[in-house]
């Protein structure tokens, strides 16, 4: 009998629930204390800088979980471990099925025993079919290197599109370092657009379209050493004369971690 109709037969009664139901907004914190409890009793233990990452470490073992929500990543380098893993999980009804990671949170993985690459290609694809501008010619570059930022540029009637398409954007910045300065630049004008910032927006758009298969490629290259890059142009917005900072990280030869942030 449904929950619905329960209610209607019986107001004043309360229905007591063993597990959440899927759906529900509590279902996905349910789901990830029930999970994090089950990984700390096979001796994981969760990352003190988040919350959602859990590693086991041995001799010579290391295994990590990453959970978003209900789907898990699970890397190792010893592959028994993972299969044993899996068999814990299938043994306690936690998971149902566990297959080769192709594609997370739109994010494609592609492998070999070399590189791993990562790109957002179908991501992109349905961003320039939402903007209507999958057919539309390709740019070699993303923004004029002489744009001078207009104060007097006529605001636009509505802002919804630019914000749908601009949040899309920094979504897509997870594998695309080459576009963080210009998304970075959009999103500084998402409350209050202009048709300038509007057609920032499609050259941004128009130069994805000619870099569709662009992503990120790591390699093993022998070491973990770490690495870090920082610049910072010193009052170069020339509305406001405010600077931007920007840093690069790199592990083993493979860029892990970039931001660009303008200073308040």
């Amino acid at each position: 009998m449904h929950i619905w109709l329960l209610c209607l037969i019986w107001p004043h009664l309360v229905c007591k629930l063993h597990k959440s139901i899927y759906g529900l907004k509590q279902s996905p914190q349910a789901w990830h204390v029930k999970l994090s409890v089950a990984l700390k009793v096979l001796g994981f233990t969760r990352s003190s800088t988040d919350s959602s990452l859990f590693i086991q470490l041995g001799s010579t073992l290391k295994l990590v979980v990453f959970i978003c929500v209900d789907d898990l990543i699970i890397t190792s380098n010893n592959g028994d471990s993972i299969t044993q893993l899996k068999k814990l999980f299938n043994n306690n009804s936690l998971l149902k099925i566990l297959t080769l990671w192709s594609i997370f949170l739109g994010i494609e993985m592609t492998t070999s025993s070399k590189w791993l690459f990562l790109n957002q290609r179908k991501f992109v694809v349905n961003l320039l079919q939402d903007a209507k501008m999958l057919y539309t010619k390709p740019f070699v570059t993303l923004l004029d290197i002489k744009l001078t930022l207009d104060s007097s540029s006529e605001p636009l009637a509505s802002y919804n599109h630019y914000q749908k398409i601009v949040g899309k954007l920094i979504y897509l910045t997870i594998t695309r370092p080459d576009i963080t300065f210009v998304v970075n630049l959009v999103s500084q004008y998402i409350h209050a657009p202009t048709i300038q910032h509007l057609s920032m927006v499609n050259c941004i758009l128009q130069y994805l379209k000619g870099t569709i298969d662009r992503g990120t490629v790591m390699t093993c290259n022998g070491h973990t050493n770490i690495i870090g890059y920082f610049d910072s142009n010193w009052a170069r917005n020339s509305l406001d004369r405010r600077s931007t900072t920007r840093y690069l990280m790199f592990v083993g030869g493979n860029l892990v971690s970039w931001k660009r942030k303008k200073n308040l």
